[in-house]
């Protein structure tokens, strides 16, 4: 028996390989959500009240990675009880633990955290403080960069808190953001998250669609967008729900299988005076 040269066996051998191995695609469910401070008042909307019905919600719709705003660092540490999770992001006050956070909650047996970190809405974004005409308090963006520990797929999230006053605030933000994107994301596929505080005509919005790298998920769902057009609520039953004010977007790549505002009243009872938007890519 003639035996085969070395050529033919390297190259069955790469053929062999080549078939036994495919290119992973990720599926995971990226969610924004404000979840409204806790003012440490008693009254039905307080934080002790609404806390299970967030948990309740990140639990039930199993949110692999979502972007919270406005929770102070005891509201991030009362989510963590649920267990699977962990968050990245500093208080917006000192860049460290005091004041809102716009942390990064995500489930840490999922995925590796690579690097992170912070920058604010300002003219000098390295240090907290206001920026432009705001004139409120300081707003923070966090960043994280991620591996999926099965497909090994790397991935950034952006997740911001626009000023709800200045309109150059917000304008310039906008700005701000997509130059930060590519300062520290390059080409890598991104999903940003926030509330943006303002609706789809609005410029700030305008700006990030008319750059062209970021999609807005509401309009390349796949399905067709489920619940509210509005994801701000005012903790009002009779709001008209209109205002589309949070928003996740994605880089070319993504593909968005479905989109939905949680329209979710347990006892008619509001979690947050914003909806949670939750969406499902594939990439």
């Amino acid at each position: 028996m003639k035996r085969l040269p070395f050529f033919f066996l390297l190259f069955f051998s790469i053929i062999l390989i080549g078939c036994s191995t495919t290119k992973k695609s990720l599926t995971m469910n990226i969610a924004t959500f404000n979840v409204l401070m806790d003012t440490k008042k008693d009254h039905p909307n307080a934080w002790k009240y609404r806390k299970e019905m967030v948990k309740g919600l990140v639990r039930f719709h199993d949110f692999d990675i979502v972007g919270t705003q406005e929770a102070f660092k005891h509201q991030l540490t009362d989510v963590l009880e649920l267990g699977n999770y962990a968050y990245t992001g500093s208080g917006r006050d000192d860049g460290k633990d005091a004041g809102e956070h716009s942390a990064i909650v995500y489930k840490k047996e999922r995925f590796d955290l690579l690097e992170n970190g912070d920058f604010w809405f300002a003219e000098n974004p390295d240090v907290p403080g206001k920026g432009w005409d705001a004139t409120c308090c300081n707003r923070i963006c966090s960043w994280a960069k991620f591996k999926d520990k099965e497909t090994g797929k790397v991935f950034f999230v952006f997740n911001s808190h626009y000023d709800h006053e200045g309109r150059e605030a917000r304008r310039n933000s906008s700005l701000l953001l997509l130059k930060k994107i590519e300062e520290i994301a390059g080409d890598n596929t991104v999903f940003c998250t926030g509330d943006f505080n303002a609706t789809p005509d609005d410029e700030p919005i305008q700006i990030l669609r008319n750059d062209g790298r970021l999609k807005d998920s509401y309009l390349i769902s796949v399905q067709p967008p489920y619940g509210t057009e509005g994801t701000f609520n005012a903790l009002n039953l009779n709001s008209p729900m209109k205002g589309r004010i949070d928003y996740i977007w994605v880089t070319e790549g993504v593909k968005v299988n479905k989109y939905g505002v949680l329209n979710e009243l347990p006892y008619a009872r509001f979690p947050s005076d914003h909806f949670p938007v939750m969406v499902n890519v594939t990439f």
